[in-house]
């Protein structure tokens, strides 16, 4: 989504002093676990590296087009920067543990047994449907699709109303929409879990499945370099808000007039844990890289933008060129659905050094994990 430019200058360069000692830190490894999942016997396979589940003090408040504070206990799962990088590392070593018990061909372990899910699209996905419906159901459960003619969130129903109905049918709810205030007044009348599987402003479940699958490849999130390169949309929103929690080095390359939210970018310089580039030059953004990441120039809703934006984001699609100024470290993720051709050739996603595929495995993971906590088993 186009939002207002931060500077006239080509580049902003957003830092804190505490994010250069953060560069190249090796994790310590994670405590046992000590939940219920711990009676179970995993053995991660050597690719999955295990990440560490450090304390540290509790993340910022709630995204600015949030209201209220963030509590000390989450019900819902809404923005990133809801939990503390604790809680947010647990989980993400909770995902590679079922990961690695149901790639095992455990068949018993079923935590979400007798549970149903309600999943209301508003906005059609692939991934996020078929993610969250297969993992919650090889855990036991039941998910319901609601697509966008079944409800009709705001317009038939509202948003409050269909809340509190779902609540006494389901034990959690996910929801994909257009309006960010969709997915918080559904949180607010909900009496069970909500889970944000995308909004106009965030996606926190695919930016969850993108650090595990960093952490697999890479071996850490924390003190990685990870290079977004196109439109500061809602996919930047939810990288600024995990930098706000935990200490990595984010850059943002687009075009002028393309930046991420203003208010966005503030808020994770101001955590002062991780260093924020918000720059116009990709070949000078990717050096060094760790990961250099792609989305579609229009998403959902801007097609009609489509040809305006092909022509402004000359420059910035990531070919075998911008891949070799990275380096041969450097590994290359887009969140899908692809657009061959447009923001990456197809040589690069076809590449040896491209996870984009293990990453949309990790949605199932990723998202198992989420619900996982917020229902308590």
């Amino acid at each position: 989504m186009a939002a207002a430019a931060i500077s006239s200058s080509s580049q902003l360069l957003l830092r804190s002093d505490k994010a250069s000692s953060f560069s190249g830190q090796s994790l310590r490894r994670s405590p046992p676990f000590t939940g219920k999942f711990a009676s179970i016997s995993v053995s991660s396979p050597a690719s999955s590296p295990r990440i560490s589940c450090q304390a540290s003090s509790t993340a910022s408040s709630p995204s600015s087009v949030a209201t209220g504070t963030a509590k000390a206990v989450q019900k819902d799962f809404l923005h990133i920067d809801d939990f503390d990088k604790f809680t947010i590392l647990k989980m993400l070593d909770r995902a590679a543990e079922v990961k690695a018990l149901l790639k095992s061909g455990e068949k018993t372990y079923l935590p979400f047994k007798g549970k149903t899910m309600a999943m209301i699209f508003a906005k059609p996905s692939m991934r996020t449907r078929v993610s969250f419906e297969t993992g919650f159901f090889r855990l036991g459960g039941h998910a319901i699709y609601l697509g966008p003619d079944d409800i009709q969130m705001g317009k038939r129903e509202e948003t409050r109303d269909v809340a509190r109905v779902l609540s006494r049918y389901n034990d959690i709810i996910m929801a994909r929409v257009f309006a960010h205030q969709d997915i918080l007044d559904l949180a607010k009348y909900a009496t069970v879990p909500v889970v944000n599987g995308l909004t106009d402003f965030n996606h926190p479940c695919q930016i969850m499945a993108d650090a595990l699958t960093i952490i697999e490849h890479v071996g850490q999130i924390e003190g990685t370099k990870v290079v977004y390169v196109g439109d500061g949309n809602n996919i930047v929103h939810s990288w600024l808000l995990l930098a706000s929690v935990i200490p990595f080095h984010f850059v943002c390359a687009c075009p002028k007039g393309f930046e991420p939210d203003k208010e966005t970018v503030e808020k994770a310089q101001r955590a002062g844990i991780s260093k924020i580039e918000i720059t116009h030059d990709p070949k000078e953004a990717v050096k060094g890289a760790d990961v250099v990441y792609a989305d579609v120039w229009a998403s959902m809703g801007q097609k009609e933008e489509a040809a305006y934006r092909h022509q402004v984001f000359q420059g910035f699609q990531i070919d075998e060129n911008l891949m070799k100024i990275a380096g041969p470290k450097a590994y290359f993720m887009h969140c899908l659905p692809a657009e061959r051709g447009v923001e990456v050739t197809d040589g690069v996603i076809e590449a040896p050094n491209s996870i984009v595929f293990q990453q949309a495995e990790n949605r199932m993971h990723a998202q198992n994990a989420i619900m996982l906590h917020l229902l308590g088993v």
